[in-house]
Protein backbone atom coordinates (compact mmCIF):
# COMPACT_ATOMS: atom_id res chain seq x y z
CA UNK A 1 0.00 0.00 0.00
CA UNK A 2 1.23 3.59 -0.89
CA UNK A 3 -0.76 5.38 1.89
CA UNK A 4 1.18 6.17 5.26
CA UNK A 5 0.00 3.94 7.64
CA UNK A 6 -2.11 5.62 9.92
CA UNK A 7 -4.20 3.88 12.49
CA UNK A 8 -8.07 5.52 12.68
CA UNK A 9 -10.55 5.36 15.32
CA UNK A 10 -14.33 4.52 14.81
CA UNK A 11 -14.71 8.17 15.24
CA UNK A 12 -12.57 9.33 12.59
CA UNK A 13 -14.68 9.79 9.57
CA UNK A 14 -13.71 12.83 9.03
CA UNK A 15 -9.93 12.18 8.87
CA UNK A 16 -10.89 8.52 6.51
CA UNK A 17 -12.79 11.01 4.92
CA UNK A 18 -10.21 13.68 3.87
CA UNK A 19 -7.06 10.64 3.26
CA UNK A 20 -9.19 8.19 1.51
CA UNK A 21 -11.70 10.60 -0.34
CA UNK A 22 -14.45 8.80 0.39
CA UNK A 23 -17.95 10.87 1.74
CA UNK A 24 -18.01 10.12 5.73
CA UNK A 25 -21.84 9.45 4.98
CA UNK A 26 -20.82 6.45 2.69
CA UNK A 27 -18.74 4.88 5.37
CA UNK A 28 -19.84 2.35 7.67
CA UNK A 29 -18.01 2.01 10.86
CA UNK A 30 -17.22 -1.09 11.92
CA UNK A 31 -14.94 0.23 14.46
CA UNK A 32 -17.01 2.34 16.73
CA UNK A 33 -18.87 -0.68 18.45
CA UNK A 34 -22.16 1.50 18.68
CA UNK A 35 -25.68 -0.65 18.16
CA UNK A 36 -26.27 -0.43 14.70
CA UNK A 37 -30.18 -0.14 16.05
CA UNK A 38 -29.88 3.02 17.09
CA UNK A 39 -31.28 4.63 19.45
CA UNK A 40 -34.29 3.71 21.35
CA UNK A 41 -37.63 4.44 19.60
CA UNK A 42 -38.83 5.36 22.83
CA UNK A 43 -36.55 8.19 23.11
CA UNK A 44 -37.41 9.04 19.60
CA UNK A 45 -40.68 9.45 20.44
CA UNK A 46 -41.18 11.06 23.61
CA UNK A 47 -37.99 13.31 24.13
CA UNK A 48 -39.08 16.07 21.57
CA UNK A 49 -41.83 16.55 24.06
CA UNK A 50 -39.49 17.68 26.88
CA UNK A 51 -38.10 20.30 25.37
CA UNK A 52 -39.18 22.67 28.07
CA UNK A 53 -36.36 21.14 30.16
CA UNK A 54 -33.56 23.37 28.88
CA UNK A 55 -35.46 25.98 30.29
CA UNK A 56 -34.45 25.33 34.19
CA UNK A 57 -31.68 24.11 35.64
CA UNK A 58 -30.69 20.44 35.77
CA UNK A 59 -31.71 19.06 39.31
CA UNK A 60 -28.28 19.23 41.24
CA UNK A 61 -29.05 15.16 42.62
CA UNK A 62 -30.44 14.31 39.14
CA UNK A 63 -33.05 12.43 41.25
CA UNK A 64 -35.13 10.90 38.53
CA UNK A 65 -32.08 9.87 36.59
CA UNK A 66 -30.67 7.91 39.42
CA UNK A 67 -34.27 6.72 40.67
CA UNK A 68 -34.17 4.97 36.39
CA UNK A 69 -30.75 3.95 36.83
CA UNK A 70 -31.56 2.20 40.65
CA UNK A 71 -34.65 0.67 38.80
CA UNK A 72 -31.99 -0.78 35.55
CA UNK A 73 -29.37 -2.40 37.56
CA UNK A 74 -30.53 -2.88 41.01
CA UNK A 75 -27.82 -0.97 42.38
CA UNK A 76 -28.60 1.43 45.06
CA UNK A 77 -29.78 4.86 44.77
CA UNK A 78 -27.55 6.64 47.26
CA UNK A 79 -24.24 4.63 45.35
CA UNK A 80 -25.57 5.90 42.22
CA UNK A 81 -23.50 8.87 40.14
CA UNK A 82 -24.19 10.31 36.86
CA UNK A 83 -21.23 11.93 35.02
CA UNK A 84 -20.55 13.36 31.41
CA UNK A 85 -20.06 10.25 29.79
CA UNK A 86 -17.96 7.54 31.62
CA UNK A 87 -14.68 9.69 30.87
CA UNK A 88 -15.68 12.17 33.18
CA UNK A 89 -15.53 10.04 35.49
CA UNK A 90 -12.48 7.76 34.97
CA UNK A 91 -10.89 11.32 35.09
CA UNK A 92 -12.35 12.04 38.58
CA UNK A 93 -11.56 8.62 40.33
CA UNK A 94 -8.06 8.81 38.84
CA UNK A 95 -7.89 12.99 40.27
CA UNK A 96 -8.98 11.35 43.57
CA UNK A 97 -6.82 8.33 44.00
CA UNK A 98 -3.65 9.64 42.42
CA UNK A 99 -2.16 6.46 41.64
CA UNK A 100 1.32 6.01 41.65
CA UNK A 101 1.72 3.03 40.22
CA UNK A 102 -1.13 1.49 38.33
CA UNK A 103 -1.72 -1.80 36.04
CA UNK A 104 -3.83 -1.98 33.33
CA UNK A 105 -4.83 -5.39 31.14
CA UNK A 106 -3.48 -5.35 28.13
CA UNK A 107 -4.50 -4.57 25.33
CA UNK A 108 -7.21 -2.32 26.55
CA UNK A 109 -8.52 0.99 25.90
CA UNK A 110 -6.14 3.94 25.36
CA UNK A 111 -8.17 6.37 27.80
CA UNK A 112 -6.70 4.83 31.38
CA UNK A 113 -2.90 5.43 30.46
CA UNK A 114 -3.77 9.00 29.66
CA UNK A 115 -5.53 9.77 32.75
CA UNK A 116 -3.16 8.02 35.02
CA UNK A 117 -0.10 9.88 33.27
CA UNK A 118 -1.81 13.30 33.79
CA UNK A 119 -1.93 12.99 37.67
CA UNK A 120 1.50 11.72 37.12
CA UNK A 121 1.22 8.11 38.27
CA UNK A 122 3.10 5.10 36.34
CA UNK A 123 1.41 2.55 34.25
CA UNK A 124 2.73 -1.03 34.26
CA UNK A 125 0.79 -3.48 31.54
CA UNK A 126 -0.57 -7.59 32.50
CA UNK A 127 -0.72 -8.50 29.60
CA UNK A 128 -3.18 -10.81 28.15
CA UNK A 129 -1.81 -13.86 26.17
CA UNK A 130 -2.48 -15.28 22.68
CA UNK A 131 -2.15 -18.41 24.05
CA UNK A 132 -4.58 -18.29 26.50
CA UNK A 133 -7.08 -17.20 23.78
CA UNK A 134 -6.91 -13.39 25.42
CA UNK A 135 -8.57 -14.82 28.55
CA UNK A 136 -7.23 -13.88 31.91
CA UNK A 137 -4.93 -15.76 33.42
CA UNK A 138 -5.96 -14.90 37.72
CA UNK A 139 -3.26 -16.52 39.16
CA UNK A 140 -0.60 -14.29 36.91
CA UNK A 141 -2.56 -11.12 37.67
CA UNK A 142 -2.66 -11.81 40.73
CA UNK A 143 1.20 -12.02 41.40
CA UNK A 144 1.61 -8.99 40.15
CA UNK A 145 -0.46 -6.92 42.42
CA UNK A 146 1.51 -6.02 45.26
CA UNK A 147 1.48 -3.09 48.01
CA UNK A 148 2.74 -1.16 45.58
CA UNK A 149 -0.19 -0.56 43.44
CA UNK A 150 -2.78 1.79 44.02
CA UNK A 151 -5.08 1.17 41.08
CA UNK A 152 -5.80 -1.65 38.83
CA UNK A 153 -8.54 -0.76 36.33
CA UNK A 154 -10.10 -3.67 34.22
CA UNK A 155 -12.42 -3.39 31.16
CA UNK A 156 -14.94 -6.21 31.23
CA UNK A 157 -15.75 -7.34 28.56
CA UNK A 158 -12.49 -5.96 27.60
CA UNK A 159 -11.78 -4.14 24.32
CA UNK A 160 -10.64 -4.65 21.94
CA UNK A 161 -10.45 -8.55 22.59
CA UNK A 162 -13.94 -9.03 23.51
CA UNK A 163 -12.76 -11.45 26.23
CA UNK A 164 -14.57 -11.35 29.69
CA UNK A 165 -13.71 -11.91 33.52
CA UNK A 166 -16.23 -14.09 35.11
CA UNK A 167 -17.90 -13.14 38.74
CA UNK A 168 -15.93 -16.09 40.49
CA UNK A 169 -12.53 -14.64 39.43
CA UNK A 170 -13.69 -10.70 39.71
CA UNK A 171 -14.32 -11.93 43.43
CA UNK A 172 -11.11 -13.57 43.70
CA UNK A 173 -9.40 -10.55 42.40
CA UNK A 174 -11.13 -7.83 44.55
CA UNK A 175 -10.16 -9.88 47.76
CA UNK A 176 -6.26 -9.93 46.71
CA UNK A 177 -6.59 -6.07 46.34
CA UNK A 178 -8.35 -5.97 49.23
CA UNK A 179 -5.32 -7.50 51.39
CA UNK A 180 -2.75 -5.07 49.44
CA UNK A 181 -4.84 -1.81 49.28
CA UNK A 182 -5.41 -1.57 45.71
CA UNK A 183 -8.18 0.35 44.29
CA UNK A 184 -10.37 -1.39 41.36
CA UNK A 185 -12.08 0.11 38.74
CA UNK A 186 -14.04 -1.85 36.77
CA UNK A 187 -15.33 -0.31 33.30
CA UNK A 188 -18.65 -2.11 32.13
CA UNK A 189 -19.17 -0.42 29.16
CA UNK A 190 -20.22 -3.43 27.09
CA UNK A 191 -21.64 -5.46 29.56
CA UNK A 192 -25.30 -5.31 28.71
CA UNK A 193 -23.90 -7.19 25.31
CA UNK A 194 -22.83 -10.18 27.24
CA UNK A 195 -24.80 -13.41 26.55
CA UNK A 196 -25.05 -13.93 30.34
CA UNK A 197 -24.91 -10.77 31.37
CA UNK A 198 -26.73 -11.32 34.86
CA UNK A 199 -24.43 -13.25 35.60
CA UNK A 200 -21.53 -11.48 34.81
CA UNK A 201 -21.38 -7.86 36.02
CA UNK A 202 -19.66 -7.07 39.12
CA UNK A 203 -22.45 -5.14 40.62
CA UNK A 204 -23.61 -7.84 43.03
CA UNK A 205 -19.97 -7.75 44.53
CA UNK A 206 -20.34 -3.84 45.07
CA UNK A 207 -22.04 -5.02 48.33
CA UNK A 208 -19.10 -6.98 49.37
CA UNK A 209 -15.95 -4.56 49.00
CA UNK A 210 -15.81 -0.92 49.04
CA UNK A 211 -12.39 -1.19 47.16
CA UNK A 212 -14.18 -0.55 43.71
CA UNK A 213 -16.31 1.22 41.40
CA UNK A 214 -17.99 0.63 38.28
CA UNK A 215 -18.46 2.68 35.38
CA UNK A 216 -20.98 2.56 32.71
CA UNK A 217 -22.39 4.91 29.89
CA UNK A 218 -25.02 5.24 26.87
CA UNK A 219 -22.48 5.30 24.04
CA UNK A 220 -22.32 1.83 22.73
CA UNK A 221 -25.61 0.16 24.11
CA UNK A 222 -27.59 2.79 23.61
CA UNK A 223 -25.89 4.37 20.39
CA UNK A 224 -26.08 7.76 22.17
CA UNK A 225 -22.51 9.26 22.12
CA UNK A 226 -23.58 12.72 21.53
CA UNK A 227 -25.10 12.73 24.88
CA UNK A 228 -22.62 12.26 26.92
CA UNK A 229 -23.98 10.13 29.72
CA UNK A 230 -22.11 7.77 31.93
CA UNK A 231 -22.66 6.55 35.05
CA UNK A 232 -20.65 5.37 38.14
CA UNK A 233 -21.83 2.47 41.03
CA UNK A 234 -19.93 3.12 44.02
CA UNK A 235 -20.94 2.01 47.81
CA UNK A 236 -17.49 3.25 49.16
CA UNK A 237 -19.23 6.31 51.41
CA UNK A 238 -16.12 8.21 52.08
CA UNK A 239 -15.15 8.20 48.06
CA UNK A 240 -18.74 8.85 46.55
CA UNK A 241 -18.31 12.25 49.03
CA UNK A 242 -14.79 12.81 47.64
CA UNK A 243 -16.22 12.60 44.56
CA UNK A 244 -19.30 13.95 44.67
CA UNK A 245 -17.37 17.48 46.70
CA UNK A 246 -14.87 17.84 43.64
CA UNK A 247 -17.44 16.76 40.64
CA UNK A 248 -19.05 20.21 38.73
CA UNK A 249 -22.86 20.42 39.80
CA UNK A 250 -24.81 20.12 35.51
CA UNK A 251 -22.22 18.44 33.90
CA UNK A 252 -25.05 16.44 32.29
CA UNK A 253 -27.38 18.91 30.49
CA UNK A 254 -31.49 19.04 31.26
CA UNK A 255 -32.21 16.74 27.89
CA UNK A 256 -29.62 14.33 28.54
CA UNK A 257 -31.01 13.91 32.28
CA UNK A 258 -34.52 13.02 30.49
CA UNK A 259 -33.13 10.99 27.86
CA UNK A 260 -31.32 8.68 30.02
CA UNK A 261 -35.04 8.05 32.15
CA UNK A 262 -36.91 7.23 28.99
CA UNK A 263 -34.17 5.19 27.33
CA UNK A 264 -33.79 3.11 30.58
CA UNK A 265 -37.09 2.00 30.40
CA UNK A 266 -37.37 1.06 27.06
CA UNK A 267 -37.27 -2.70 27.85
CA UNK A 268 -38.67 -3.83 24.69
CA UNK A 269 -35.35 -1.84 22.65
CA UNK A 270 -32.75 -3.31 25.45
CA UNK A 271 -33.96 -6.79 24.88
CA UNK A 272 -33.81 -6.71 20.46
CA UNK A 273 -30.19 -5.37 21.20
CA UNK A 274 -29.46 -8.19 22.94
CA UNK A 275 -31.16 -10.74 20.61
CA UNK A 276 -29.60 -9.04 17.76
CA UNK A 277 -26.82 -9.14 19.08
CA UNK A 278 -26.38 -12.57 19.56
CA UNK A 279 -27.57 -13.75 16.12
CA UNK A 280 -25.15 -11.18 14.36
CA UNK A 281 -22.61 -12.39 16.75
CA UNK A 282 -23.30 -16.18 15.51
CA UNK A 283 -23.71 -15.32 12.19
CA UNK A 284 -20.10 -13.46 12.05
CA UNK A 285 -18.36 -16.62 13.70
CA UNK A 286 -20.07 -18.63 11.34
CA UNK A 287 -18.85 -17.10 8.19
CA UNK A 288 -15.13 -15.98 9.63
CA UNK A 289 -15.24 -20.00 9.98
CA UNK A 290 -14.93 -20.29 6.94
CA UNK A 291 -11.74 -18.26 6.18
CA UNK A 292 -8.60 -20.32 6.86
CA UNK A 293 -6.33 -17.74 6.90
CA UNK A 294 -7.76 -16.15 10.53
CA UNK A 295 -8.50 -16.73 13.54
CA UNK A 296 -11.02 -15.25 16.04
CA UNK A 297 -12.06 -15.35 20.14
CA UNK A 298 -14.34 -15.25 22.34
CA UNK A 299 -16.60 -12.33 22.28
CA UNK A 300 -18.52 -11.73 24.91
CA UNK A 301 -19.16 -7.27 23.40
CA UNK A 302 -21.03 -6.05 20.51
CA UNK A 303 -16.96 -6.73 18.67
CA UNK A 304 -15.04 -9.04 17.85
CA UNK A 305 -11.07 -9.56 17.92
CA UNK A 306 -9.90 -11.14 14.70
CA UNK A 307 -5.85 -12.14 13.67
CA UNK A 308 -4.54 -12.48 10.32
CA UNK A 309 -2.50 -15.91 9.83
CA UNK A 310 -1.03 -14.86 6.20
CA UNK A 311 1.63 -13.21 7.44
CA UNK A 312 2.06 -11.42 3.70
CA UNK A 313 -1.10 -9.25 4.52
CA UNK A 314 -1.20 -6.54 7.29
CA UNK A 315 -4.43 -5.44 9.07
CA UNK A 316 -3.25 -1.52 7.61
CA UNK A 317 -3.68 -3.72 4.26
CA UNK A 318 -7.41 -5.35 5.73
CA UNK A 319 -7.95 -2.23 6.58
CA UNK A 320 -7.43 -0.63 3.47
CA UNK A 321 -9.60 -2.89 1.60
CA UNK A 322 -12.45 -2.56 3.10
CA UNK A 323 -12.59 1.10 3.60
CA UNK A 324 -12.56 1.05 -0.16
CA UNK A 325 -15.78 -0.68 0.08
CA UNK A 326 -16.91 2.07 2.58
CA UNK A 327 -16.70 -0.80 5.53
CA UNK A 328 -14.07 0.75 8.57
CA UNK A 329 -12.75 -1.97 10.58
CA UNK A 330 -10.62 -1.48 13.69
CA UNK A 331 -6.69 -1.75 12.80
CA UNK A 332 -5.66 -2.53 15.97
CA UNK A 333 -1.60 -2.18 15.25
CA UNK A 334 -1.65 0.76 17.56
CA UNK A 335 -3.22 -1.57 21.07
CA UNK A 336 0.14 -2.66 23.61
CA UNK A 337 -0.01 -6.18 23.23
CA UNK A 338 -0.84 -6.47 19.88
CA UNK A 339 0.65 -5.99 16.22
CA UNK A 340 0.28 -6.00 12.90
CA UNK A 341 -1.79 -8.59 12.11
CA UNK A 342 -5.43 -8.10 14.30
CA UNK A 343 -8.22 -6.32 12.95
CA UNK A 344 -11.61 -5.67 15.13
CA UNK A 345 -14.92 -4.59 13.99
CA UNK A 346 -18.65 -4.85 15.60
CA UNK A 347 -21.27 -6.08 14.47
CA UNK A 348 -23.60 -3.58 12.17
CA UNK A 349 -26.97 -4.63 10.35
CA UNK A 350 -27.11 -7.94 8.91
CA UNK A 351 -26.80 -6.49 5.37
CA UNK A 352 -23.70 -4.55 6.36
CA UNK A 353 -22.38 -7.91 7.96
CA UNK A 354 -22.81 -9.66 4.77
CA UNK A 355 -20.70 -7.19 3.29
CA UNK A 356 -17.89 -7.31 5.16
CA UNK A 357 -17.89 -10.77 5.35
CA UNK A 358 -17.72 -10.84 1.48
CA UNK A 359 -14.42 -8.23 1.70
CA UNK A 360 -13.16 -10.11 4.11
CA UNK A 361 -13.01 -13.31 1.67
CA UNK A 362 -11.85 -11.65 -0.99
CA UNK A 363 -8.49 -10.42 0.17
CA UNK A 364 -8.03 -13.40 2.91
CA UNK A 365 -9.80 -16.59 1.51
Amino acid sequence: MNQAKEHFHGSDLEKVEKIFGIKKEAITSFGANVNPLGISPMLRNNLASHIDAITSYPDREYTDLRNALSLYTGAAFSSIMVGNGSTELIGLFIQIQEPKNAILIAPTYSEYEREIRLTGGNCHYHFLKEENEFHIDTTSLLADITEDTDLLIICNPNNPTSTIIGRDDMEKILEHCQTTGTFVIIDETYIEFAPDMENVTSIPLTNQYSNMVILRGISKFFAAPGLRLGYAICKNSKLYEQMSAIKNPWTINSLAGVAGEIMFSDHHYIQETKMFTNVEREYCKKQLDTIKSVKYYDSYGNFILVKILNENITSYDVFVHCIKKGLMIRDCADFAGLDEHYIRFCFMSHEKNKQLMEALKELLA
